[in-house]
């Protein structure tokens, strides 16, 4: 189930969190405009994949992991860092399956603050939900989508590191665990 999107953003949302994410890129290619215009900034080097692959937990009882993959590419002047792994219990096609991966934002602290800021929003249907979180004092967002039975859980460590849990044919509860399972004190000390 490797996650191809290298941007944390909500899949569950109603028209709300949708306009949320829509004026959050706004801001950011606002932003990054008026910059531009302006003395170049001195961005911060993202760590190398290396250091993050560690963190990427091993499989619990009675589970499977892939290897751990991960880049750390060059990217319009900057580096971006991510490191991914996937989880799987059993074999077929509806088993419990779950994937972490680990974004080094540091080079767009402009992006993180307002994908943080538009996890400030929750909403629940009879679909799913999507609300704000708070883990081991980090901000984050937990969405669940009831008919795929697929929850996300993301996570700002450090103000540079967005932590993604994907889970597929679980009970939207079992994110807990699976953060759980990630050192973030470790993973916030790593520059």
């Amino acid at each position: 189930m490797k996650s191809t999107a290298l941007v944390p953003q909500p899949k569950f949302g109603s028209a709300a969190s949708a306009s949320l994410f829509a004026l959050a890129l706004l801001i950011i290619s606002h932003i990054g405009l008026v910059q531009a215009q302006n003395e170049p900034i001195l961005v911060p080097d993202a760590v190398d994949y290396q250091k993050l692959l560690p963190i990427l937990p091993d499989p619990p009882q009675g589970w499977v992991a892939d290897k751990a993959e991960g880049s750390t590419e060059d990217v319009g002047g900057f580096r971006i860092t991510n490191v991914h792994r996937d989880y799987h219990k059993g074999e077929g096609d509806k088993i419990p399956t779950a994937a972490i991966s680990i974004l080094d934002s540091v080079a767009n602290p402009d992006y993180v603050n307002a994908t943080t800021a538009a996890w400030n929003s929750n909403n629940e249907s009879s679909e799913g939900y999507g609300k704000s979180v708070t883990i081991d004092g980090n901000p984050g967002f937990e969405a669940f989508e009831k008919e795929s039975k697929h929850s996300t859980l993301w996570v700002m460590i450090a103000n540079r590191y967005f932590v993604q849990i994907e889970l597929q044919e679980q009970d939207p509860k079992e994110l807990q665990g699976w953060v759980k399972r990630v050192d973030l004190k470790k993973l916030a000390a790593i520059k």
